[in-house]
């Protein structure tokens, strides 16, 4: 453990097994995964159903039984996110998705992201259902139950709990920074974007997990409550804490993993976008884990930014501009979320930026991994030299 003053933030595993001693596996590895339905309503595949997603591709703490989403319900959630059946079943209600498990899950989690983040009256009755089924309750909107009268009684009163993944710890606890980061002797990517919601988190992932392939130790920093659901090892969710310790809490999560891990490379997720004035998080993150490269997330075809329809999506090369200029570190690759894009369209649309910005440009989800590891190769060619089975 680390040595030094600055504290590692908890993950979803040391929460969960603080709150349910009973779920000793999640750090153990001994016992099954428990389950959980994700509740995603009209939302299925689409920008505010980002939680539930994310969730569906990418779950190493929960085993995810089925979505529920009436507008989709019957189809697969692979099927409906990437064209590819795995097997997990959208349903039309809380009921449909119990009968198709066969039995009550462990977990109920709330996967939408609303951008008020607050829970409509219909969506905490459902979740006072799943309560009364003997199911606890996964949050990670900014509306705390915990704090709410009527889901403290009945948390108890069923003997369930809810974990507000967003509540922030005790200010007494936070830190702020203090410019450690840079005794941290190991590349540091950001995953950055020019929009929320545009897949910063499913490359980072996707990069990580690539890169561990080719023998490199990688730890993956998240910074928003989706990654603390997957059960990220480090996470801290960046847009709960006070803006005053958001840098210095990063940093400090950062140092303890790198003293911890001692990794060749550490992934940062991004939040928001720089030029994105309602995700101030975003140069916090910038600030806190001073990474030396960028790779910049974009969607072609995504003209105003998400629940900001008066706000013109900005350019890419304004976006590389300001990293550049905010932060003094260079964006080494382009990604592509691919939304609303034929093949064809990201097969051009590669080869216009690749040309236009003289940058790597690829899709995680579409193209292979290989070229997202090569965007990191390229940069720091002494990464590929660590691996002498692999021809650069």
């Amino acid at each position: 453990m680390s040595t030094l003053p600055f504290k590692e933030i908890e993950t979803l595993d040391v929460q969960l097994v603080k709150q349910f001693p009973k779920l000793h596996f999640l750090q153990s590895g001994l016992d099954p995964l428990p389950t959980a339905i994700v509740y995603c309503e009209a939302n299925f595949g689409e920008i505010d159903g980002k939680t539930a997603n994310g969730l569906v591709r990418h779950s190493p703490s929960f085993r995810i039984l089925s979505v529920i989403d009436s507008e989709k319900s019957g189809l697969d959630a692979g099927y409906v996110l990437d064209g590819e059946y795995n097997g997990i079943p959208v349903c039309a209600s809380l009921m449909d998705s119990i009968e198709k498990a066969g039995g009550i899950p462990d977990y109920f989690i709330f996967g939408l992201a609303p951008s008020n983040g607050l829970y409509s009256e219909s969506e905490k009755s459902l979740i006072l259902d799943a309560m009364r089924l003997g199911m606890n309750i996964v949050n990670g909107l900014h509306e705390f139950l915990n704090d709410d009268p009527v889901f403290i009684s009945s948390s108890a009163t069923l003997n369930v709990t809810i974990l507000d993944i967003r509540k922030p710890h005790s200010k007494n606890d936070l830190q702020t920074f203090s410019g450690i980061i840079h005794q941290v002797f190991c590349h540091r990517i950001l995953v950055a974007g020019t929009d929320c919601a545009i897949g910063k988190r499913t490359t980072a992932t996707v990069l990580a997990n690539a890169l561990r392939e080719r023998g490199l130790n990688v730890v993956l920093i998240a910074t928003g409550q989706t990654g603390v659901m997957q059960g990220a090892r480090y996470a801290v969710v960046m847009d709960a804490v006070p803006s005053q310790f958001c840098a210095g809490e990063l940093e400090s999560l950062i140092v303890g993993a790198y003293e911890t891990e001692q990794p060749d490379v550490i992934i940062i997720e991004g939040q928001g976008a720089l030029s994105h004035p309602a995700f101030t998080t975003s140069a916090a993150i910038l600030r806190g884990c001073a990474p030396h490269g960028v790779i910049l997330q974009h969607a072609p075809k995504r003209l105003h930014r998400t629940d900001f329809e008066n706000m013109p999506m900005p350019s890419v090369r304004s976006e590389i501009d300001l990293i550049n200029g905010f932060g003094n570190v260079p964006v080494l690759g382009i990604t592509l979320n691919h939304e609303g894009m034929s093949s064809h369209d990201i097969a051009e649309t590669v080869k216009e930026y690749n040309k236009e910005f003289e940058l790597p440009v690829t899709d995680a989800l579409s193209l292979p991994a290989e070229r997202l590891c090569q965007m990191v190769f390229n940069t720091f060619p002494a990464l590929n030299k660590q691996l002498p089975s692999i021809t650069p």
